[in-house]
């Protein structure tokens, strides 16, 4: 990509505007140099990507564009806040949209930040056209996977709220792989009562068998998992 010599193909201004989940995938440019933004847009439209771009960090926080589907293409040095400070600021909100960052001149602690952070790929400029594309497809891949997952972390978390306290315990117990006899010896109950207890989370959590189970079990958060071991008897 030859910034310098790039025109902005003539098109109506694209303005932030929200996303919703059925809306095409954004990909989010920032960059100080105004030749960059438009050069980066004109590619980003002529693969059939919907651009948007910002001059700063500061302006692309004041817009409301992060939380649809997309991914970010983030110059790492700008005045102001860095594209390295708004990927800590996303992470710190729990905001895991991908980036793709652009730098005229990274060095080699600075790409280990990145990528160890979860960058997608860390692109010194002007990038290959075809590099920078395949590393979009990457991020919007990789967004729709991770929002996918969340939404199956959403449902069972919610599934997993309708359990009684007792329920959830042999459940943390069976995903642990503990036996019905050492499950009813730990919580001092019959192999009968943990049959029902696991049954009755099985039907709950809408799953059909142990490995069913011990998978949706998996998707929940840490912490949710591990407070399984001193919840109340019920």
């Amino acid at each position: 990509m030859k910034v310098e010599q790039s025109p902005m193909r003539r098109s109506a201004p694209i303005s932030p505007q929200p996303r919703s989940e059925t809306q095409q995938p954004l990909v989010i440019i920032v960059d100080d140099d105004t030749s960059v933004r438009n050069a980066l847009s004109e590619l980003i439209l002529s693969a059939g990507f919907q651009p948007v771009s910002f001059a700063s960090i500061r302006e692309l926080l004041d817009a409301n564009v992060l939380d649809g589907p997309g991914c970010l293409i983030v110059d790492v040095r700008m005045p102001g806040a860095s594209g390295l400070d708004l990927q800590r600021h996303l992470t710190q909100n729990g905001n895991t949209k991908p980036i793709i960052f652009l730098t005229g001149h990274g060095d080699i602690p600075m790409t280990v930040q990145a990528m160890k952070a979860g960058a997608v790929d860390f692109l010194t400029k002007p990038p290959r056209d075809q590099t920078l594309l395949d590393a979009v497809r990457a991020g919007i891949a990789m967004d729709a996977a991770r929002r996918v997952e969340a939404v199956v972390v959403k449902r069972n978390v919610e599934r997993l709220q309708t359990l009684t306290p007792r329920e959830r315990q042999v459940l943390r117990e069976v995903a642990r792989g503990r036996l019905n006899k050492q499950i009813a010896f730990d919580l001092g109950i019959s192999e009968v009562t943990v049959k029902l207890h696991r049954c009755n989370a099985m039907r709950k959590m809408e799953v059909t068998s142990i490995c069913e189970l011990i998978r949706a079990w998996e998707t929940l958060p840490a912490p949710m998992r591990e407070v399984g071991a001193t919840w109340a008897s019920a």
